[in-house]
């Protein structure tokens, strides 16, 4: 179980701080919830305590693991569908992982591939939201700003 102050990270959102453990009665359950402020949006969501582990809330990683996954977007990219309803299905399962090297793939392909040929809409959004996520943890660990973090994403990039 988390306590207030732990950071940790939530799949598809990004990387936050616990701001408070509560009982909420929402549709008639009364459970505990972590309050979480995601940092890179400024938001903050309610995560059910018992179904933490099942939606992959995990702690954030260490500053070591961040430069191995921000060396990982110099490398060659991955080869991806060429079908846009397909490739956005495969990057979205990738995205609910939360694993930072696979969310490091996805920002690598989709910015590779907007910057060949564009993206859509949909796929763009993903791109931002991917992006966001590595910057939420980045910031938490590295302690860098927001701008900076997308700054050295763009350069490994």
């Amino acid at each position: 179980m988390y306590e207030i102050g732990d950071k940790i990270v939530y799949p598809m959102h990004g990387a936050g701080v616990v701001k408070d453990i509560e009982e909420k009665e929402i549709f008639d359950t009364t459970q505990m919830y972590y309050l979480m402020e995601i940092v890179s949006e400024g938001m903050e969501i309610l995560i059910p305590v018992d179904k933490a582990d099942e939606v992959g809330v995990r702690d954030i990683v260490t500053s070591d693991v961040i430069e191995k996954m921000l060396d990982s977007l110099e490398e060659p990219s991955d080869q991806m569908n060429g079908n846009w309803s397909k490739r956005y299905q495969d990057n979205m399962d990738i995205l609910k992982s939360g694993d930072i090297f696979d969310v490091a793939k996805v920002v690598k392909n989709l910015t590779l591939l907007d910057r060949k040929k564009g993206l859509s809409t949909g796929e763009k959004k993903m791109l931002t939201s991917a992006r966001n996520f590595l910057i939420s943890e980045m910031v938490l660990v590295q302690g860098r700003s927001k701008e900076e973090s997308l700054q050295v994403i763009e350069e490994k990039i």
